[in-house]
């Protein structure tokens, strides 16, 4: 390890430009999105600000730990799927509630109500082509100035990083999966 001297004097100059709603994304293979997508929920809920998640892979039924502690706390999540592609029993049945799913996220977005909107992992019906990317570029586009938007997933469509304000890749370094340690409640559920 290379011991650095910290910073003494800021490292950047204020921002001059405007407030406005960031359409924020948290893309590639390593683990952490989700995760970073609720830490920006809970920093809004905290504020006072109106936080609206929808999972586009989830069950509504769906009781993890971001559920279960979003419940207390208001801030209503909701399940648009039947679970990973690999679970499905009709992947056409999929196909049509993540399309039903993206009405409920689109009209959200543009009733302007909420001060962030979480589409956690929208980029896997968009990639196997059961959303219009199109639709949810223009909606992107029109949603109101004061709405923030943060879209999470694998293999992001490269029109949604050039629309973005901010791209955050989650690169896999290491993970306890590959070594046969299952995956543990309370940290990756």
């Amino acid at each position: 390890m290379e011991i650095q001297t910290p910073p003494t004097e800021k490292p950047y100059e204020k921002s001059e430009g405007e407030r406005r709603g960031l359409l924020i994304i948290n893309t590639g293979d390593g683990k952490g999105k989700s995760t970073a997508a609720f830490g920006l929920a809970l920093r809004a809920k905290g504020r006072g600000k109106a936080v609206q998640i929808y999972q586009f892979m989830k069950v509504p039924s769906a009781r993890f730990g971001e559920h279960r502690m979003f419940e207390q706390i208001g801030v209503p999540v909701e399940g648009l799927g039947d679970g990973f592609s690999w679970k499905s029993k009709d992947l056409t049945h999929s196909a049509e509630l993540a399309r039903e799913g993206w009405q409920k996220a689109r009209a959200a977005i543009l009733s302007g109500e909420f001060f962030l909107v979480v589409l956690d992992e929208i980029t896997y019906p968009l990639i196997f082509g059961w959303l219009p990317l199109d639709d949810v570029l223009q909606t992107l586009r029109q949603r109101p100035s004061s709405v923030h938007v943060v879209l999470t997933g694998r293999s992001c469509p490269q029109e949604l990083i050039d629309l973005a304000d901010t791209v955050t890749e989650m690169k896999m370094v290491k993970h306890a999966f590959e070594a046969g340690i299952p995956a543990q409640r309370g940290i990756e559920d």
